[in-house]
């Protein structure tokens, strides 16, 4: 069925605090995958509001392939998260994966974000869609372009126009890196929606080492920002250490993205 809303005619600006998504200033998301203790995201907010991040990100309900991965810390790692915020005044990003948790999540997330395997989570899509906050809506692993655009569809067709969309890497045959990061999705989301786009490098690609070179390439080809993973010390990470960033590497990254011309 055609799209009825998301037509891409305007551009949409999607406003968090002082913040613009779609706007002049290119958009930092970085934190952690999972918040893991008090102390880890409280000294991750401290050093990434240094460096000028704009956006704390930290999961805390996981959803993980294997249930003996580390799940999350749950509503306690949200009250860490909500710490962290009041702390440094970052605002914060992080997903929820059920409709019950939505109310608790809302109140205390700047932005909530839909992950990748929740795209089709349609009864999600539609309940989040009630609520004030800005949805960051990540592309399915296997999704097409069509299958994500009639995700934001959902959340449009309830009324929800606060939303931000995020390429994070499709499954391809090739194993050499986590996915595929498909930087052409930016600009055909873009031309397409009229909503936001930014990237998430550190899923799309799975290796810290290429971070830098793919984070340009998303912002060079229209990204309106990225999402970042970073850690006080990746080789103990419960979750994707080997995908994120210490404080020293994220630092030399940004310190150079700055530095680009758009």
């Amino acid at each position: 069925m055609a799209r009825k809303i998301l037509k891409g005619s305007d551009p949409i600006q999607v406003k968090v605090r002082d913040l613009v998504f779609g706007g002049e200033e290119k958009i930092m998301i970085a934190g952690p995958c999972s918040v893991e203790s008090r102390q880890q995201i409280i000294e991750s907010a401290k050093a990434l509001k240094a460096m000028g991040v704009h956006v704390l990100r930290g999961g805390v309900f996981k959803p993980r392939t294997s249930p003996y991965a580390f799940q999350g810390l749950g509503l306690e790692g949200l009250k860490y998260l909500k710490e962290a915020s009041d702390l440094t005044g970052l605002p914060i990003i992080t997903e929820c994966m059920e409709e019950k948790y939505l109310d608790i999540v809302s109140q205390t997330a700047d932005i909530i974000q839909i992950g990748s395997r929740n795209m089709y989570n349609y009864p999600l899509l539609k309940a989040v869609a009630k609520y004030p906050n800005p949805v960051l809506l990540k592309r399915g692993f296997s999704a097409t372009i069509h299958e994500w655009l009639m995700s934001a569809e959902y959340l449009a067709a309830e009324g929800k126009t606060n939303i931000i969309l995020c390429e994070r890497g499709v499954r391809s045959m090739d194993t050499y890196t986590r996915n595929m990061l498909d930087l052409t999705a930016v600009p055909i989301m873009k031309m397409e929606t009229g909503l936001p786009v930014i990237v998430d490098p550190s899923h799309g690609i799975g290796i810290r080492e290429l971070m830098l070179p793919m984070t340009k390439g998303a912002l060079a080809c229209g990204a309106d920002g990225v999402m970042l993973e970073v850690h006080p010390n990746p080789d103990q990470a419960l979750c994707d250490g080997e995908q994120s960033l210490d404080f020293d590497q994220f630092k030399g990254l940004y310190d150079e993205i700055k530095q680009m011309k758009y």
